[in-house]
Order: structure tokens, then sequence, then C-alpha cells
């Protein structure tokens, strides 16, 4: 149901990319999954040579890496209960302090998903530089069913 949304969205999720370092994309610990950061395709500095349009599609972008992570891992995004976290980082120009629009991309296509149970807490700061050159980072923590 929830790919079937993401389909219906326009939307599809990518191949899940391996970590790039010494951990895990996933750890489940009882119902709660934690999904490591993945930073997004867009490069560059929010607010100087990147828009904020440009980095609120790219934080969508960035969550449907994430949930193919999460996929991978348990097999099925219907196994999702609830979102419960989210973490933005956004790589701002010092000036750029639209942070929470910028990483509402990831928040709204989580409640397109998961309407209400899709809701989470959640921090979008700003930061002067992401691995790769990035322009956003996100990671999330979910409640399985």
């Amino acid at each position: 149901m929830i790919e079937e949304k993401i389909s219906a969205l326009g939307l599809a999720l990518p191949e899940p990319h391996a970590p790039v370092g010494n951990y895990l994309g996933a750890k489940q610990s009882g119902e709660l999954l934690f999904v490591a950061a993945r930073v997004s395709a867009l490069r560059g500095i929010v607010g100087a040579d990147v828009t904020p349009d440009a980095a609120k599609t790219a934080a969508r972008d960035t969550m449907l890496q994430i949930l193919a992570i999460v996929k991978k891992e348990i097999g099925d995004l219907d196994r999702i209960a609830s979102i419960d976290a989210l973490r933005g980082f956004v790589r701002s120009a010092t000036d750029f302090m639209e942070q929470p629009r910028v990483i509402d991309g990831a928040s709204d296509l989580l409640i397109a998903l998961w309407g209400e149970d899709g809701r989470h807490a959640r921090s979008a700061t700003g930061v002067n530089a992401l691995p790769f050159g990035a322009a956003v980072q996100i990671d999330m923590i979910a409640r399985l069913k």
C-alpha cells in the first residue's frame, strides 16, 4: 500500500546505497527502527548556490533513499506503524534561516504516505558542512508493527 502511494505521487524508490563507512544502514531495537543518515545527491550551499525549493526537493528525494534502505532492511514498508522522529541538516549560507521549510520536503512526503502516523518529532538544523558537500542530510526513527 505505501509503495502504491509512492507510485501514485509519481515517485519511485531508488536502489538503496550501501553505507559509506563502518555503520549499519538501519538497526532495529524492539519495535523501533533507527535509520542512519543519508545525504542528498544535491550538492552546494542552500541560500547561496542552491535555492530553498531545490533543497526541499532534495530532502524529499533523500527520504525516498531512506525508505529504500528501510524496505531492504524490513522487507515491506507497510510494516511501519509510525514515523517517530526525523533529524534534518541543511548546509546553509550564513544568513539562510529557512531550514524548516527545506526539511518539510521529507516531512511532507511521510505525512502524504502515512497520514497522521507519518507526523513526527523533528529538528531542522543549519550547518556549514555536510559529507561530500551535500546540501541536505536526514536520519529517521520509525516504529514497526
